[in-house]
């Protein structure tokens, strides 16, 4: 039956569907660094010395609550992934699998300290055994730490259970305990028993994260261009989350003692030095996974690419994509999101992309090797004046716009050469089509695309099986893949279209793509 062929999900879609929930914990986690960035630089004697208006305790009030409030995603980061993973992934009772979520860390949890317990490891204050036993207080529960590792564990294994007993149907003595209220039941159960098991299992996971660190770390200066390139590469593909998450979360991305406190992850590391009051300054060996290295081409080198494909365009032309190139341009330098600017050129210039993903991470160890050391998550603007210029010259910040200028100059070089020299059909070179008379009119809603146009290129509401987005792109399953038009989707401001299999696609929007993911389904909804 192709019906019941559609409900599978192959191994490629479930670690896209997995990096795609990353999204939400670490989209917090970016503001929250931001608000932990400026009340701990605002609040230093540096700054104080520097603006003695700010040392009044009012503002000192307001920039201590910021770091307080800045600091909540990094005290809860786990257990965070454990409730978006299933949130994320479950096709429907989006809730309950979320509840189940921080149901399931719970109980692990309670578990592995009862495990802990029962063999005479706990109860102890002795810093010595708690550290060689990876002991931590997690939720008020003393428990091993097993990081954003474990949490994604929980969170797949969650999901898992509630794709299996959402709808189950017990016999009517039980029935109360049916459908979706079973969801915690069995996560209650299932989580309780793996958490006896983690004790046992759990040394040879971290064994194996810390071996992928060392590894990582043995390559010096290569390692953060292996992260930075292989990023980008597997971005195309949605895949890239899953490997900043690793780098930036897990003993991959280095492990380091702050504040008396062993802290793993790129990411984790710097947000405690950021929190700790007798940190000064921060490790380099950290930030060069972080922001510092995405600023060469996020802050030069994209915005070269943009002006290249603009004076390689058709004079007749250069006014209709002026609009498209600036918004793009904005988005990456503003809010360090790329892809507008990216999937003008991935598809019709692949190259170009893989010229694009090793300056990256050319970049990234350009930066380390100059010891500049700012963090965060973005690579943009307010990353570099936040993270950076509000934290002194230590940061090397003045030593970003220098490099910025010369990737600026390199990429507006490279693409301008490649795009005449092979005569890439970038925007405003193509041939012009007619595909746009096949769009039908709509109005257009708040989101600025023409909506009903869009429905029509996917081939209707009949087939669409199932609608999601990311930071900018639709994410689809469809009945029938030959329905789709790609020539009228493009037409209708479509940056890109990825077709992934016979079934599903991506269809690359740019920064309104929750808006358009909303219009399409309230037009699906009301047709």
């Amino acid at each position: 039956m192709p019906a019941s062929k559609k409900q599978k999900i192959t191994l490629w879609e479930f670690f896209q569907s997995l990096g795609k929930t990353f999204m939400l914990p670490v989209a917090l986690l970016s503001f929250c660094g931001i608000m932990l960035g400026i009340g701990s630089s605002l609040s230093s004697r540096d700054v104080i010395t520097l603006l003695p208006f700010i040392g009044h305790p009012a503002f000192q009030l307001l920039f201590t609550w910021m770091s307080k409030i800045g600091s909540f995603a990094f005290s809860f980061l786990p257990v965070m992934f454990a409730i978006a993973i299933p949130l994320g992934m479950a096709r429907e009772n989006k809730g309950v699998a979320a509840f189940s979520g921080f149901v399931g860390f719970a109980v692990l949890n309670l578990a592995t300290n009862f495990y802990l317990t029962t063999s005479g490891v706990l109860p102890t204050v002795d810093p010595l055994v708690l550290k060689a036993n990876n002991i931590q207080n997690i939720l008020g529960i003393q428990s091993i730490d097993t990081g954003i590792l474990g949490a994604v564990i929980v969170g797949i294994i969650v999901y898992l259970l509630h794709e299996r007993f959402n709808t189950i149907r017990l016999p009517d003595a039980l029935a109360f305990f049916g459908g979706t209220r079973f969801v915690p039941i069995v996560t209650t159960v299932v989580l309780g028993l793996c958490g006896l098991i983690i004790p046992l299992i759990w040394p040879w996971f971290a064994a194996g994260i810390n071996g992928l660190g060392r590894m990582i770390n043995g390559a010096g200066m290569f390692g953060p261009m292996i992260f930075g390139s292989g990023e980008r590469l597997l971005l195309p593909f949605g895949l890239h989350h899953i490997l900043v998450a690793l780098i930036r979360f897990t003993e991959a991305g280095g492990t380091l003692d702050v504040c008396g406190r062993e802290v793993s992850g790129a990411l984790t590391i710097f947000q405690a030095q950021l929190s700790c009051p007798t940190t000064h300054g921060f490790a380099e060996s950290a930030t060069r996974f972080l922001s510092q290295g995405k600023m060469p081409a996020f802050l030069g080198g994209l915005p070269g690419a943009a002006l290249a494909m603009y004076h390689c365009a058709k004079p007749e032309n250069r006014h209709k994509i002026k609009g498209l190139l600036i918004s793009g341009v904005v988005a990456c330098v503003v809010g360090g999101t790329t892809e507008p600017i990216e999937f003008l050129f991935l598809f019709v210039a692949p190259f170009l992309y893989l010229i694009h993903a090793i300056l990256t991470g050319l970049g990234f160890t350009v930066m380390a090797l100059l010891g500049v050391t700012i963090g965060n998550t973005d690579g943009n603007i307010i990353d570099f004046v936040v993270f950076g210029i509000l934290h002194g010259t230590a940061t090397k910040w003045y030593l970003v716009p220098l490099v910025a200028a010369i990737w600026f100059v390199a990429y507006y070089a490279i693409f301008r050469f490649a795009i005449q020299r092979w005569n890439i059909k970038t925007p405003g070179r193509e041939t012009e089509t007619t595909a746009t008379q096949s769009a039908p009119v709509g109005a257009v809603g708040k989101s600025g695309y023409n909506v009903p146009a869009i429905l029509a290129a996917l081939g209707g509401k009949e087939n669409i099986v199932s609608l999601d987005n990311c930071i900018t792109r639709l994410r689809m399953s469809v009945n029938d893949m030959s329905k789709v038009d790609d020539a009228v989707l493009k037409a209708n401001r479509a940056i890109g279209v990825v077709h992934l299999n016979d079934h599903n696609l991506q269809v690359v929007i740019g920064p309104q793509v929750q808006s358009v993911k909303d219009e399409l389904e309230s037009l699906m909804a009301n047709a």
